[in-house]
């Protein structure tokens, strides 16, 4: 029997993907001239938004507050579910852990571009399951702005 995800676990788990995203973006920019440097670290700044985002959204929320849900058959529940038990990506592990710190550029944007997609996924099945019309409408704006990381990213790889 597959246990449901609370929402005070669904805001952390998104707290922890922004973090991470944050420090990988960091760590790249150490070893990143100039340009990339200061793309990945605007990137980790905007992460940094995010995660204070979720944060806000999971403490208005309260951990005994059961969301409001526009996924009537479980299917958001039932993924986010599997997420957080690693069985789609390890949204725990710290990405910023497997940077050597000689990768190429290229490398650390296809790397952060694989982050920005899970991200976008996992924010996806997240959205139904937030209990107010202003709080999805932040998940869809963090959303966006992910979309928007996707997009510099592959501008970036593209002229690399």
């Amino acid at each position: 029997m597959m246990v449901p995800v609370s929402p005070d676990e669904i805001f952390e788990m998104a707290e922890v993907i922004e973090r991470n995203g944050a420090r990988f973006y960091r760590r790249a920019a150490e070893a990143a001239g100039d340009e990339p440097r200061r793309l990945l670290l605007q990137l980790a700044e905007m992460e940094d938004r995010h995660e204070r985002t979720f944060h806000e959204m999971r403490r208005e929320l309260g951990s005994a507050d059961a969301p409001e849900t526009l996924d009537p058959d479980g299917e958001a529940a039932l993924y986010l579910r599997t997420v957080a038990d690693g069985k789609v990506f390890d949204f725990e592990a710290d990405p910023a852990s497997k940077l050597r710190g000689d990768e190429a550029l290229a490398e650390i944007l296809q790397t952060a571009l694989g982050l920005e997609k899970d991200s976008i996924v996992f924010y996806l099945g997240l959205k139904p399951l937030v209990s107010t019309p202003g709080g999805r409408d932040k998940v869809e704006a963090i959303i966006q702005e992910e979309m928007s990381h996707v997009r510099l990213l592959s501008e970036e790889l593209a002229s690399v």
